[in-house]
Formats: structure tokens, C-alpha cells, sequence
């Protein structure tokens, strides 16, 4: 590690967990960890990691129990690890992380998924609002979040 600055990777399972794993050379170079919903697929991820709660959208009854439990989960977290930097690919577990950081003064970094070409998902469309750097990885969404800046493909 070369850089004093705290970083705390966060994304759901699937695609955006392969996106937020295409980062790795950053994560090497800086004190990091990662949020990871817990299922199948993050249980074996190998690097530094909190495994938190998800909550479904599709058991309404029990959303806000869900949510709240992660969110406080997620809080711990964060008051315990005091990151400097979120980075994140979405989607929607990751928000109470990033809105975290908005409150406590931290920089959240969010890079809008590969496999949206012409619109945000809704994770996106809430959190390029409170972004200090918003990327996309299609330039044709620049024409919809002109604060966004292209970055290209991660894979």
C-alpha cells in the first residue's frame, strides 16, 4: 500500500460485483475492503470483505426490516473502517453506504453498470445527485447526466 487514503469498495452480487472486481489494481494500491451482500457468489470472494444483508424488493412485508438491518449493519461498518473514499457499481444495497458518506463528509465515487447504454438504473438515477464523481461507461449517457464523466469500459 502506497496511498494513506481509505477506500471501501461496495457493490451487489452479479454484475456489479465482476465490475467492482475489474478494480482490483486500485485496491492493491490503497488500505481497502469491500461490502458484499452475503450469498453464494460473495462468500468466496477472497479479498478483505464484509458480508451484509440484502433486501429483496420482491417480499415487500419484509423490505424495511431488510433494509434496516443492512443499514445499520452498513453503518457499523462504516464507523468502524471511517473510509475516505466509497466506490461503488451499484446496485441498490449499496445505497445506505453511499449516502454514509455523503453525511460524514466522505468522496463517493459511482460507476454507472456496463450494460447501461442509454439510461441510468435506479440506484444511478438516485445517487448521480450526491456523487463527487459519477462515471459512465457509455458515452452516449453523457447526454442524460452531463456532470458524468466517460470513463470507458472496466473490463
Amino acid at each position: 500500500m502506497e496511498h494513506s487514503k481509505k477506500i471501501c469498495f461496495i457493490a451487489s452480487s452479479g454484475g456489479h460485483l465482476e465490475q467492482i472486481n475489474q478494480l482490483k489494481m486500485v485496491a492493491k494500491e490503497y488500505d481497502s475492503y469491500y461490502v458484499l451482500p452475503k450469498n453464494k457468489s460473495t462468500l468466496s470472494f477472497k479479498d478483505r470483505k464484509y458480508l451484509v444483508g440484502d433486501f429483496y424488493r420482491k417480499k415487500r412485508e419484509e423490505f424495511i426490516f431488510r433494509f434496516l438491518y443492512t443499514a445499520l449493519q452498513q453503518l457499523i461498518i462504516f464507523i468502524q473502517e471511517q473510509p475516505d473514499i466509497v466506490i461503488t457499481t451499484g446496485a441498490g444495497v449499496v445505497i445506505p453506504t453511499c449516502l454514509y458518506a455523503k453525511m460524514f463528509g466522505k468522496k463517493l465515487i459511482y460507476i454507472e453498470s456496463f450494460a447501461r447504454m442509454k439510461s441510468l438504473n435506479r440506484t444511478g438515477e438516485l445517487l448521480y445527485k450526491y456523487s463527487d464523481l459519477f462515471i459512465v461507461q457509455w458515452d452516449e449517457l453523457l447526454k442524460i447526466c452531463p456532470k458524468a464523466v466517460y470513463g470507458g469500459w472496466i473490463y
